[in-house]
Parts: C-alpha cells; sequence; structure tokens
C-alpha cells in the first residue's frame, strides 16, 4: 500500500475492526481525528489530505488490532517474564498471585461497581507516592455531548469521583496528549485492548513510557456504543437527545451481586428527572446478547488484559455473588503492585483462588474469545475476507450448536444497530422491541435461554419498581 496510515484505513479502519481507542490520533502530527459515527462509536477520520501525506510515522505497529503489532503474549512477556515467582496461564497471561478480594472500609467498595479494588490500589499508588496522577474515566461535563472521557485525577476524593464502570464509548487521544504535554508519573485504568495499545505506544515512544508508570487493566466483556446507554434511558422514559448521566451499576442490598440496578438522569417534558430500574428487567441489557458490540470485540483474545500490572474484574462465583456489594477477582502481574497489596493486607478482604476459579469468573467471556473466535476466524478466512491475526488459530472445530450460536450473535449485533436506527426514524422504542424481538427468540432458543416476548407496555412496568425515584 502507499504508506503506513492508508494500510491501517484499508485493512483495520475499513473492515471494521478499529475499538476506538484513540491511539493513531495521539500526536500532534497524526493524519487522524476521533470522532462518534453513525453507530455512537469512537473511530478514527483522516485529516484534510495534506496534513495526512506529510505524517511520517508507524501507526500500524501501535494499533492493537493490526497484525503488524505485537500480541499480548510477546508484549506481557517482555514486561512479566523474567519477574522472579512468576507463572504463565493460557487464559490469565503471566501472573504473580490471583485473588478474590474486597476492600473491608471507606469508601471505595461502596462507591466501586464490585469490591471496590481498583480504585483502591490506584489511591494506594498516589498515597505512596508511587505516582503523581491517574488516568481514569469520568463524567465528560464538558458541552460535548459525550458522558464520559479519559481524564487526570491527581487526589483520591478526585479519584473516586471517576468510581464504577461505564459502559460506554471513550478514547486516549486528548489524554496522551495531556500526558506528553506534562511531566509527571501515571497510572491508567483501561480494558484489555486498550493497556495493550498504551503498551504498544509506550515502545515506540520514550517520553511516554517514561511517564506511564503502571497500567491497570479491567476484565471486559466487550465495549458499548452510546445506543446503548440511549437505550436504557429511552426505556425508562427519556429520549436519546434527552440523557445526561448514567449509573449503570448500582447495588442493591439482599440481592445478589449480580442482580444490580442502574439509575439515569436527564430531561422530561422540560423537568429534570431520575429513574432508576433493576438491570435484568430492561430490553437491551442481557450481556450475552452483545447489542450495540463493538465488531473489534469479537476478534479479541483477551479477556484478563494480559499486558496490564494488575487486572480487576468482578469475580462470578458462587460463593461471592450472595453478597450484594460485590468482590473483586484480581490478578497481579507487577511486584511493586504486589508490595503494595502485602503493605496495606489488613485493609482488605482477600483470598487467594486457583487458576479453576480464576476461569470459571469469566467462563462464558472466555469460551466466547477462544472457541468462538476460533470459528469466526474460520468464517472469515473461508470468505477470503482479510481480518487480524490473533494468537488464537482459525477452527471449524465446535459443535453444530455452538456454531449456530456465534453465527447468531454476530447477527445481533448489526441487528441491534438497525433496529435502533429504525426506532429513531420512528420516534418509538416500540420499533426497537419490534424489530429485535423475532431475531432475539431464534437466537435465544438455539442457545436454551427461555424467550419472553416483551412489548413496551411491560418494560413501561419498570417504574412500577420499588427502586424507582
Amino acid at each position: 500500500m502507499e504508506n503506513d496510515q492508508e494500510e491501517l484505513y484499508q485493512t483495520v479502519i475499513a473492515n471494521k475492526y478499529c475499538i476506538g481507542c484513540g491511539v493513531c490520533a495521539a500526536s500532534e502530527d497524526s493524519p487522524f481525528d476521533m470522532a462518534f459515527n453513525e453507530k455512537g462509536q469512537y473511530q478514527p477520520v483522516m485529516k484534510e489530505r495534506q496534513a495526512a501525506e506529510a505524517y511520517v510515522g508507524n501507526l500500524c505497529a501501535t494499533c492493537p488490532f493490526s497484525d503488524q503489532c505485537r500480541n499480548e503474549t510477546e508484549i506481557a512477556a517482555s514486561l512479566f517474564g523474567g519477574s522472579a515467582g512468576i507463572t504463565f496461564n493460557d487464559y490469565t497471561g503471566y501472573y504473580l498471585n490471583t485473588y478474590g478480594a474486597y476492600v473491608k472500609g471507606d469508601a471505595f467498595r461502596e462507591k466501586g461497581s464490585s469490591g471496590g479494588m481498583g480504585n483502591w490500589i490506584a489511591a494506594k499508588l498516589l498515597e505512596d507516592d508511587l505516582v503523581d496522577a491517574i488516568i481514569h474515566v469520568k463524567e465528560a461535563k464538558d458541552g460535548s455531548g459525550r458522558l464520559f472521557s479519559y481524564q487526570v485525577s491527581t487526589t483520591v476524593p478526585e479519584l473516586l469521583d471517576g468510581a464504577k464502570s461505564k459502559y460506554y464509548p471513550i478514547e486516549l487521544s486528548a489524554v496522551i496528549k495531556q500526558v506528553m504535554a506534562n511531566p509527571g508519573r501515571y497510572a491508567i485504568f483501561g480494558i484489555p485492548c486498550f493497556i495493550k495499545s498504551v503498551r504498544l505506544l509506550a515502545e515506540k515512544n520514550r517520553i511516554f513510557d517514561e511517564r506511564i508508570i503502571f497500567t491497570i487493566g479491567l476484565v471486559c466483556g466487550h465495549l458499548k456504543s452510546d445506543q446503548f446507554a440511549k437505550s436504557i434511558g429511552w426505556q425508562m422514559g427519556i429520549e436519546p437527545d434527552k440523557l445526561t448521566e448514567i449509573d449503570f451499576r448500582q447495588k442493591i442490598p439482599g440481592r445478589k451481586s449480580s442482580d444490580y440496578g442502574v439509575e439515569v438522569s436527564g430531561e422530561v417534558a422540560g423537568q429534570a428527572v431520575t429513574k432508576t430500574a433493576l438491570t435484568r428487567d430492561l430490553y437491551t441489557t442481557h450481556w450475552g446478547d452483545g447489542l450495540f458490540k463493538y465488531t473489534a470485540c469479537d476478534y479479541c483474545d483477551d479477556v484478563l488484559a494480559e499486558t496490564a500490572d494488575v487486572t480487576i474484574g468482578d469475580a462470578w462465583l458462587p460463593e461471592y455473588e450472595k453478597d450484594s456489594n460485590g468482590t473483586n477477582i484480581v490478578v497481579v502481574r507487577n511486584q511493586i503492585i504486589q508490595d503494595v497489596i502485602d503493605r496495606h493486607r489488613e485493609e482488605l478482604f482477600l483470598e487467594a483462588l486457583s487458576m479453576d476459579k480464576v476461569y470459571q469468573s469469566q467462563a462464558g467471556g472466555f469460551r466466547h474469545r477462544r472457541q468462538g473466535l476460533a470459528y469466526r476466524l474460520y468464517l472469515k478466512d473461508k470468505k477470503g475476507e482479510w481480518r487480524p491475526q490473533k494468537r488464537v488459530q482459525a477452527s471449524a472445530d465446535a459443535t453444530a450448536k455452538r456454531k449456530k450460536i456465534y453465527v447468531k450473535r454476530m447477527a445481533l449485533v448489526e441487528e441491534s444497530y438497525r433496529a435502533y436506527e429504525a426506532a429513531v426514524k420512528a420516534g418509538d422504542f416500540q420499533y426497537f422491541i419490534t424489530y429485535m424481538n423475532p431475531i432475539l427468540k431464534d437466537y435465544q432458543k438455539v442457545n436454551d435461554r427461555p424467550f419472553v416476548i416483551r412489548a413496551l407496555g411491560k418494560v413501561k412496568r419498570i417504574f412500577l419498581d420499588p427502586l424507582r425515584k
């Protein structure tokens, strides 16, 4: 191809494998800017031709879905492979220790989605003078119309303002420019592919490498378009362009940790409103359906952020799920992080987990990202279409039932966007339900999940839930 950016565009971007991380747009002379597309996903857009032609660099080497970048195992081996006490597992990658954990006191567990371990570790890095600032996702509140963005916090109160999971598209280009312009020691939170892109950029940029001291990975099922958040608000009576805030993970005392609520705020008939409902009562929130997913997520084989110094996720295990306050799985790869945990161990509930338990806690994700990915790669190769090179090898070695499930999941993603577009044109969320009901019914029949025909009236009954505000 003519040049590096053209190759990146023709392979990753044009074929919908871009995750929108923004690393390709992070340098001042980059040929790309980041913008929302019609699906509510961040994607790179080419600047004027003259600027694009003037750029000299290797963008493909820092793109997490390019064939020119190093894979997760290679990156992690150079970071952790020679460390004392390190072990390797095909699913976890390199690790020193794995735990089930939560923070006993303070506000970390209360304000967090689960056990509070991610922000607790970040707070200890600040308090122990190991970093000067934390890069994480917070409410945007910048007039951009976006609900969340990457920001920099330098104090624990600022850090806690960004607590909880955000199932929403974000990108790194602006905050990377901020790091490059402001010397300091930073720790950064990110989903697996974002941490990978940070590591790849650090390999190419000495200043960035020197300033990013620690990476905190988040276990990831997949990244959502902003249509996911808007669909939730819409079901609860707030039209898409009137949604101003959303809390995706509201803990409910007395229920399982997996049975949580969601809270939305916005404007209805000129009045500010806040409404809360059980997540399981909403139409678009079953994670396994994958509605509003980025296509790239179906071509990722990293569940546990294998290139991160430490990974935090939900401990979806029977022994922990009964506690509505939540419990984390923690995978430690960096000895300094382990030392921080050991030094403040009295503040934590900390229980060693076996590899079997770690796998069990994310079994569905591993199955979809390994066996399912192998079959998706096989289908791409069969059609002769370009796709990223992955650690998983293309294979049709799955049962007929699993193959049907994987194919129907791919269809669900695309159909959810079409259904949302139809609903927006009609100005009525019922169009989304009518469009998706037969598709979901067909999928759930193959997947052995009971299907309940849902209509707008049923969805509206969430307002009778005692959680309603």
